[in-house]
């Protein structure tokens, strides 16, 4: 029997290419275009990103790319590099098998690694969205751009495509299993936080299932953790503009934690494969000092599972799931 050729496209947000205010505008200006990411008539949206986001919002995007930017770039772009380098070498006995690595905003874009798949001549490729909850902000964007392209080939390969997997057993417990590992380290707070990325409550009542994935991958984890009901919580992040959006708000409940006796906090973002911008600077710096300056004593950010092992096998059974 031949097997087919095989192609795999791991995919991430995206991230500018360089630590300049140039770079971080293109790719602000390409992410903050997407209609699946701005709900708001386009000719409102066109006016306001030209004129108050894009002249402002890099310089002090800057200043955050700034404290968390390495020697190899952007965390996000190499650790998202890294998994899937760690998955390319699994399937290198296989020389039917291609691993490759796709942004929806910036490079290596997901049509340009569409298309040396289909000069490879892969007959099956399966997409990998690296966002474990859908989102119509963020999944169902990797769609659209996807068939986008395919529109325009004359030969259609077997296509699979990775939803969710806000409930698979090898993630839950690859969550689960790094916070205990953190709680063997450096010891258990009063309360695990776990923060999702926001969005405007609005597209949950349009029938966005991600506020409801968002839920059930925290109970699952308190669960499998043996929680109380009162030592976790769970929150959203990143809230931008002044219409209402998924809650509770991170910063607000992370203000009143103190307050309410919580001086020692555990914090993950599950919603996250990768670390970035947003869990490193945001979550790890920024809100951090939110807590200790509320009053907060010890606030522990417990990393995303990049490439680890357990990130690894989970990506391996989803993909073996879709016949790859």
């Amino acid at each position: 029997m031949v097997n087919k050729k095989k192609g795999i496209l791991i995919v991430n947000l995206g991230s500018p290419q360089q630590l300049t205010v140039r770079s971080i505008r293109r790719f602000l200006r390409q992410f903050l275009s997407d209609s699946r990411v701005v709900n708001l008539p386009r000719s409102l949206w066109w006016f306001i990103l030209n004129f108050l986001v894009l002249p402002f919002r890099p310089r002090k995007s800057l200043k955050a790319y700034a404290k968390v930017w390495t020697d190899r770039g952007s965390p996000l772009i190499y650790l998202t590099q890294d998994l899937t380098d760690r998955l390319a070498r699994h399937y290198q006995p296989e020389p039917h098998v291609l691993v490759a690595m796709a942004m929806s905003y910036g490079k290596p874009s997901l049509t340009a690694q569409l298309r040396k798949l289909r000069k490879a001549k892969c007959e099956q490729i399966t997409i990998v969205p690296l966002y474990p909850q859908y989102s119509s902000t963020t999944t169902a964007s990797v769609f659209d751009a996807v068939t986008t392209e395919l529109m325009q080939w004359r030969y259609i390969p077997e296509l699979n495509f990775i939803s969710d997997y806000h409930q698979h057993p090898l993630y839950v417990s690859a969550i689960t299993d790094s916070v205990q590992y953190a709680w063997a380290e450096q010891g258990q707070g009063e309360l695990l936080v776990m923060s999702f990325h926001g969005l405007p409550d609005l597209l949950t009542k349009k029938g966005d299932p991600y506020y409801y994935q968002c839920l059930k991958t925290a109970e699952l984890i308190a669960d499998q953790l043996k929680l109380k009901e009162d030592k976790w919580r769970v929150v959203f992040q990143s809230r931008f503009g002044k219409a209402k959006w998924l809650q509770l708000y991170c910063i607000e409940t992370l203000m009143a934690l103190p307050e309410e006796g919580f001086k020692s906090i555990d914090i993950i973002c599950p919603g996250f494969a990768i670390d970035c911008l947003e869990t490193l600077e945001e979550i790890n710096m920024a809100n951090k000092d939110i807590f200790i300056k509320a009053g907060g004593e010890k606030y522990q950010y417990i990393p995303a599972l990049n490439d680890s092992d357990a990130n690894v096998k989970l990506m391996l059974d989803l993909i073996a799931s879709r016949g790859s």
